[in-house]
């Protein structure tokens, strides 16, 4: 029997946290983690009332520094398998069988949440298009042949959680970048399954400037990778911890 937790990077998710947590089917996940990162909302209080294990950061984290919290407690609770869902109602909980079956069956060793494979047609316009051309410079640079590279639905086995780097990369939002490129640079397999997408008002969403500053970062760890692969720079964040 494969141990499944779920880790939920939280920052003033009160008004989608109890949706969110009734998607999760719970028999087969054995346990739903939250990390809140300094919320200014009721994200603890309600949490909590639903049964959910509740981590807080210190001060605030980020959400990449908000996920690396998350990662330990689940590695120190023994899961085989992490899937990683924002707490803000966005994504299809109800897919994670699909996300982790070929996780479970030793098929792969990440799963991506996908909306382009379900169609993509409530995402805003220019989030399809920055989508579209750094998925192609992943795809190019990393070689993952998934649809897209910015979901926030995802899901890993243990093996490599605990191989690479996590602790060297970012606080921000690049985190999410950070862990597939290290996922390329040691030969893990991807594989992904489609999720429908919603957005609406209560979404969290990161804006104009942020997202721009994410893609520029997003191009430079692609860079890192390039000179890492061709052996002109190593960078030990690509490398394994064993």
């Amino acid at each position: 029997m494969h141990k499944v937790i779920v880790i939920m990077p939280a920052y003033n998710a009160a008004k989608t946290l109890a949706k969110t947590v009734a998607d999760i089917p719970k028999d087969c996940v054995n346990e739903i983690i939250l990390g809140d990162d300094c919320s200014h909302d009721q994200t603890v209080e309600i949490a909590r009332s639903l049964g959910i294990r509740v981590l807080q950061t210190p001060c605030n984290l980020g959400y990449g520094g908000n996920q690396k919290m998350l990662y330990r407690e689940a590695l120190a609770l023994q899961a085989d398998v992490v899937v990683m869902v924002h707490p803000d109602w966005q994504y299809d909980a109800t897919k994670i069988p699909q996300m982790i079956a070929p996780i479970i069956k030793g098929e792969k060793d990440l799963m991506m949440g996908s909306r382009i494979l379900s169609g993509a047609e409530t995402m805003p316009f220019y989030k399809f298009i920055s989508n579209r051309f750094l998925s192609w410079v992943e795809n190019l640079v990393m070689g993952l042949k998934l649809s897209e590279y910015h979901s926030g639905f995802r899901a890993f086995n243990a093996q490599l959680l605990t191989t690479i780097r996590l602790e060297e990369n970012s606080n921000d939002f690049v985190f999410d970048s950070e862990m597939l490129a290290q996922a390329a640079a040691n030969k893990f397999r991807a594989g992904e399954t489609s999720v429908p997408c919603r957005y609406f008002p209560e979404a969290s969403e990161i804006n104009f400037w942020r997202s721009t500053a994410y893609g520029w970062q997003t191009l430079l760890v692609c860079g890192k990778l390039l000179l890492h692969k061709s052996g002109l720079i190593k960078f030990t964040q690509f490398t394994p911890k064993c």
